[in-house]
């Protein structure tokens, strides 16, 4: 059987560097906890670590969801090239969800 729930450490020399985890909800893989260390940011790790757990989704994921805080442009404009879009209104712990569809 496929797993469905996957923990993704990223170490360079020993160091972990960036991590998250991603777990199938029905037919929609969740990806959370996506964290870089702060002294590497801005140099493609995040958006490296992002691909990654897409390719563990399993086969029957249909679409790709995160969620993100709602002032986090950053982190926002990251996934927008990733292809993820803003689904909805911030929730009330200032939250916003992205999704995209899944294209094997």
């Amino acid at each position: 059987p496929v797993p469905r729930r996957h923990a993704l450490p990223g170490r360079a020399a020993g160091r972990l560097v960036g991590a998250g985890r991603g777990s199938l909800e029905g037919d929609v893989w969740e990806s959370g906890r996506l964290m870089v260390a702060p002294d590497l940011a801005g140099r493609g790790l995040g958006r490296d670590l992002l691909a990654r757990m897409e390719a563990l989704a399993p086969e029957d994921a249909t679409t790709y969801a995160l969620f993100t805080g709602a002032g986090s442009t950053r982190n926002q404009r990251i996934y927008k090239k990733a292809g993820y879009r803003l689904r909805g209104a911030a929730d009330l712990a200032g939250a916003v969800r992205m999704t995209k569809p899944v294209r094997r």
